[in-house]
């Protein structure tokens, strides 16, 4: 009951404030609520607006206030169909992250229609570089690097995490990927039957070249598939078919699939106002952080 008050009460001042920020998008509005509920306690943003790559995009650095050692590095991709999304949006997943120990990376990328597939993974492969040429300067330490997103998002570190091709072009060891845990994304979807799928990789010569489960191998670095029973959206069989082609292969992988939890309410978990619906936040930190063994942060 408290809780809802506390949301009814962030929605009026919203409102009465007419944060634009706030009003922009679903994702915004929740990372509105996030921080009002006390998502931002204890977290700072180091880094606004730094560029990367070759191409205008940018990024965000989140890290725990007050941090005085070097912290593992937590790279976080959203989603929207490579069509929409910002990562100002997505400030309550960075938080949260960052709470948990990890100095946070949220970069943008470019959208479709302006560019079709493999745009969006040169451009994660780019943010990976700028990572690991410059996360030190906010208190990362490069040699722990782990990914994580969500459903488009979830696709960059899916191939990023298993097609070496992506990381070699912009010379960096695809090794420096030390885990990852992708959230409800398209693994195994070909043929595309969305439009938004279809666009975005309209014109590929060879379609099983776009799909993670193409390039799963027996020394891929460990991963943790997470998707929710009623996701509509981004099928369970894709975190459930890639899970099984890593195991098959003798890869470090696990599988979470939450019962009656959405796509949307996958994401929706890491922050403050639905946390307490899924134990999607406390679980993928449990598992970045053993893989991370000694270098795990603390919480």
């Amino acid at each position: 009951m408290k809780r809802r008050i506390v949301v009814a009460l962030a929605l009026l001042l919203m409102v009465s404030l007419g944060s634009a920020a706030a009003l922009t998008s679903p994702p915004g509005l929740l990372s509105f609520l996030d921080k009002v509920m006390g998502g931002g306690n204890g977290v700072e943003r180091v880094g606004k607006d730094l560029a990367f790559g070759d191409h205008g995009q940018t990024l965000d650095v989140w890290r725990p206030v007050g941090a005085t050692v070097k912290r593992p590095v937590l790279i976080f991709w959203y989603g929207g169909g490579w069509a929409k999304g910002n990562r100002r949006a997505y400030g309550f997943a960075a938080r949260a992250f960052a709470k948990a120990g990890f100095v946070v990376v949220v970069p943008d990328y470019r959208k479709v229609p302006q560019i079709r597939f493999p745009a969006m993974l040169q451009d994660g492969a780019d943010a990976v570089k700028w990572t690991r040429d410059h996360v030190a300067e906010f208190g990362g330490d490069p040699a722990q690097i782990v990914l994580s997103g969500h459903s488009a998002g979830a696709y960059t570190v899916a191939m990023l995490t298993l097609d070496q091709r992506w990381l070699r072009a912009v010379g960096v060891d695809p090794r420096i990927v030390k885990a990852a845990a992708p959230l409800c994304g398209p693994y195994d979807f070909y043929p595309w039957t969305s439009d938004r799928a279809r666009e975005a990789f309209k014109g590929v010569a060879d379609p099983a070249m776009t799909q993670p489960i193409t390039f799963g191998r027996a020394d891929a670095p460990p991963m943790l598939l997470v998707t929710g029973t009623a996701d509509t959206t981004v099928r369970p069989r894709n975190a459930i078919r890639l899970g099984a082609r890593l195991k098959e292969l003798g890869a470090p992988i696990e599988v979470k699939n939450y019962p009656e939890q959405t796509h949307e309410g996958i994401v929706m978990a890491l922050s403050v106002p639905f946390r307490e619906r899924s134990p999607v936040l406390a679980d993928t930190t449990a598992f970045l952080k053993a893989k991370l063994g000694d270098a795990a942060p603390a919480q």
